[in-house]
């Protein structure tokens, strides 16, 4: 009997152990099913596979260990969040544009996505911790410690460099966009519907200043408006055109009912010496704030380039809604952080040179079809002149801005954009409010597929005179280009909108007459103007022409 009741006492217990997992005890009370083993998931490798498969679908790896409830409520958030932005980005994409270049919002999203990493990478190690079997050796921890590091840093990465990109957004677009939080207000900037911000304006245009206000010259002397070019673009459609006026241009108008033309009656004009340069185009910049009653466009931040806005407006017929001025010396740094541009060599361009002081080039860029330049040469083919003329210069900086324009798609933008924006907050200047950064970058990003179309005012061509500009002429020439645009980017020929000058400096847009048939385009196309068509041009100065009968630069 003793030995009857040892043997029921040792064999009892002995099947109780080697039953799986017994749902219910002898007196038929219910049991909670027990959380399956390791063995029973599949061992080390199986806990391996399904921690890689919750990395991907955070939640899945703490369901599939038995933890359901904790992992289906993170597994329905982590695809509401995702399926929701997705819905958003498909249905709602501009809305979401413009509320993600909110400077606030950019802070919060960096936030958040530090957050969102942490979570993540919490939720990979836990699931994995889950998984594992029980009596894993040293060597299949050390393996799944491996594992979850390379997950956490794979899904922790792409997370951080969105925070820092986020951060870096709200710093740019607080530093560069104007925010009105100090009370300034210009009278030549537009009222805008944020929400729908071309609902009422078909055409978008900007007044783009490049400055020699940098390395070489005196900051005593201010910035010298060395470049002025108009981009005008259909906020319909996203064609653009430019215009680009000489530097030297005489008789810039300011409307008759402006405050401006009180101030200036002859427009910015010398009438006692027509060819004064300190009233061409270029110093106006400088030389005509001065002079301008204080509270003239309100409480401006942007005087010298509010009075631009204006006289080029009405030169060009276009109201001009707002400015960009560029450091030209600070360009090359865009150009750096844009990992450079590709651009076509149609006749040896200088770099380096005075001819005001006839002081040879010290280098040139050769002829030679897509050449990739960095900042410094991309600036030398913009603004090289000696041996030619501005209007070979202008040409060549309408081919820069198309560059540019081409080469910075949004993976380029995004992959650079811390560079990018440490450049941009050195060198540009804007007037442009930080509730149209949105809009604004879906319209470039509907722009870079259109065809670009360009007009340089050039003396003696087309009727068009620096000292005695015809501006009526001008203003017809700027229309036919506009529906020229129009028409080359459509089949079909479409309605042009077209801004017209209205009664105050800020002004509305008004729709212009539809394109006419003309055998001889106003306008150049872009693609083609800045294509490789080699001259054949040896330009004065350029090594063994009789300006350097020696070939100073042979034998390099």
């Amino acid at each position: 009997m003793a030995a009857d009741s040892s043997s029921r006492r040792t064999t009892g217990p002995r099947r109780l152990a080697d039953d799986a997992t017994p749902t219910a005890v002898s007196d038929g009370t219910p049991r909670r099913a027990a959380v399956p083993s390791g063995q029973e998931r599949g061992g080390m490798g199986s806990a391996m596979g399904w921690t890689v498969l919750g990395a991907i679908l955070p939640g899945l790896g703490l369901w599939r260990s038995g933890r359901r409830v904790l992992g289906s409520v993170v597994l329905a958030v982590a695809i509401l969040l995702v399926g929701g932005l997705a819905g958003l980005a498909i249905t709602q994409r501009s809305s979401l544009v413009m509320v993600a270049t909110n400077p606030r919002v950019l802070q919060w999203t960096a936030l958040a996505l530090l957050v969102l990493a942490i979570v993540w990478v919490a939720v990979i190690g836990a699931s994995h911790l889950a998984l594992r079997p029980a009596g894993s050796t040293i060597g299949q921890r050390t393996a799944g410690a491996v594992l979850v590091g390379g997950l956490s840093f794979i899904v922790a990465a792409p997370l951080a460099l969105g925070a820092n990109v986020a951060y870096t957004a709200s710093t740019l677009v607080q530093n560069v966009f104007d925010t009105t939080d100090d009370g300034s207000r210009s009278e030549t900037v537009p009222t805008i519907n944020a929400v729908d911000p071309w609902a009422d304006k078909d055409r978008l245009n900007i007044l783009i200043l490049g400055g020699d206000s940098g390395t070489g010259r005196s900051t005593k002397a201010g910035m010298r408006a060395d470049s002025v070019i108009v981009a005008s673009i259909d906020t319909h459609t996203a064609v653009g055109t430019l215009f680009s006026l000489p530097r030297q241009t005489a008789r810039m108008p300011f409307p008759k009912d402006s405050k401006l033309s009180q101030v200036f009656p002859h427009g910015w004009y010398n009438p006692g010496n027509p060819k004064d340069q300190n009233y061409w185009l270029s110093a106006m910049y400088r030389l005509a704030p001065p002079m301008v009653p204080k509270g003239t466009f309100g409480t401006t931040k942007y005087l010298p380039e509010d009075i631009m806005k204006v006289s080029v407006g009405e030169a060009l017929g276009l109201d001009i809604d707002y400015f960009v001025t560029i450091n030209m010396d600070g360009f090359k740094d865009i150009i750096n952080a844009l990992d450079g541009v590709t651009l076509n060599v149609n006749a040896p361009i200088p770099i380096g040179g005075d001819t005001d002081r006839n002081i040879l080039p010290t280098d040139w860029i050769e002829t030679g079809p897509n050449q990739h330049f960095g900042g410094r040469l991309a600036l030398w083919y913009a603004r090289g002149r000696w041996g030619y003329d501005d209007y070979s210069r202008m040409s060549r900086q309408r081919c820069v801005i198309n560059a540019v324009l081409k080469q910075a798609n949004p993976q380029n933008v995004l992959v650079n954009f811390e560079k990018l924006a440490t450049a941009g907050e050195k060198t540009v200047s804007t007037d442009l409010p930080d509730t149209m950064v949105g809009p604004m970058l879906d319209l470039a990003t509907r722009a870079q597929d259109k065809k670009l179309r360009s007009i340089v005012f050039i003396n003696g061509k087309d009727g068009f005179s620096t000292l005695t500009p015809n501006w009526t002429t001008v203003r017809k020439q700027v229309k036919k280009a506009l529906a020229e645009s129009a028409q080359s980017n459509t089949e079909t020929t479409p309605s042009v909108a077209v801004s017209t000058p209205s009664t105050s400096p800020a002004g509305s847009s008004s729709p212009s007459p539809k394109p006419t048939k003309s055998t001889k385009p106003k306008s150049d196309d872009l693609d083609d103007e800045c294509g490789y068509h080699p001259t054949g041009k040896i330009p004065k100065g350029y090594p063994g022409t009789r300006d350097d009968p020696q070939g100073y630069r042979q034998g390099r």
